[in-house]
């Protein structure tokens, strides 16, 4: 296995925010995540793709939108698949929209974008030279994708028939469980498992891909979507300078089980979640969590 083997088929691997100014949106995260970005589009193109960096290892990007899309920001969630097109034709018998076919990005990979049955939708990503985010897990990179949804029971039926995905009970909530996603971590990092039970994990998290939130009667304006959370180093903190740089903080700094998180829209419109690892939360009920919404 090499260090390029990092995810498996039905891992969430990449994110990208589009944007109507990607330029503004590079200065915004360079600042408040101290990222540093490499634009990969020639000189020429009409269109921008900055790859963003911690310590030389790719952590998100920053993009044009796309010709004729909605005026509006958005973090994007990519799945590894290793055949785009079959996985279009999932998409299609599990009741989803291929809202765009599976083509080639240059040398880099092929990608799809779909709907599921409840609009939410997400990307897919065939890796060729570009082999996902190198950095996760750690300040200022990606820590979950997180599905919120009106109808769990649709997308059990939808992402496990797309993807393999179960869902599991984790106190008192759920997340996406990818099984034999957590023997590839195991090879990759040995005693993975051991040092999750020493930290109190509960039983099969280390198969968990990904989040899932209901949306429920009370939020009548929420649409089913995807949402990206950043692991942080201080919620507070990041909160405050994202207000200083233009941003806004929908959800103010909270405790959850786990984690101390605060919501955070940036100046153009896309919302995501900064969340700090506190095991001290562990015990915390699941209601503490339920204001998070990204």
């Amino acid at each position: 296995m090499s260090e390029q083997d990092r995810y498996i088929p039905g891992v969430p691997c990449w994110i990208d925010t589009t944007q109507p100014d990607p330029r503004a949106a590079v200065a915004f995260y360079g600042d408040l995540f101290g990222w540093e970005f490499e634009d990969v589009m020639p000189p020429e193109s009409p269109a921008r793709y900055f790859i963003a960096r911690i310590r030389g290892g790719d952590v998100a990007a920053v993009g044009s939108q796309p010709q004729g899309a909605p005026p509006a920001a958005v973090w994007n969630t990519y799945v590894w698949v290793a055949d785009a097109d079959e996985t279009a034709a999932k998409v299609r018998a599990a009741g989803g929209r291929v809202l765009r076919e599976p083509d080639d990005v240059g040398p880099w990979g092929r990608m799809a974008v779909f709907a599921d049955p409840a609009g939410a939708v997400f990307c897919v990503w065939q890796a060729r030279e570009h082999r996902g985010a190198a950095v996760v897990n750690e300040h200022a990179s990606l820590n979950f994708n997180d599905l919120s949804t009106r109808d769990i029971d649709g997308a059990r039926a939808f992402y496990g028939s797309v993807f393999g995905w179960e869902l599991l009970e984790v106190g008192g909530g759920r997340m996406w469980a990818l099984p034999g996603y957590g023997d590839f971590l195991e090879q990759r990092r040995p005693g993975m498992r051991e040092n999750m039970a020493k930290m109190g994990a509960p039983e099969r998290f280390e198969d968990v891909v990904a989040s899932i939130r209901p949306i429920g009667d009370d939020q009548p304006d929420g649409i089913s979507h995807w949402g990206v959370t950043f692991a942080v180093d201080d919620a507070d903190a990041i909160a405050a300078r994202a207000a200083e740089l233009g941003g806004s903080v929908p959800v103010q700094p909270f405790d959850a089980p786990w984690v101390r998180m605060a919501v955070i829209t940036d100046p153009q419109g896309a919302t995501f979640t900064a969340s700090k690892f506190v095991p001290e939360n562990r015990s915390l009920g699941r209601s503490a969590g339920a204001a998070a919404g990204a």
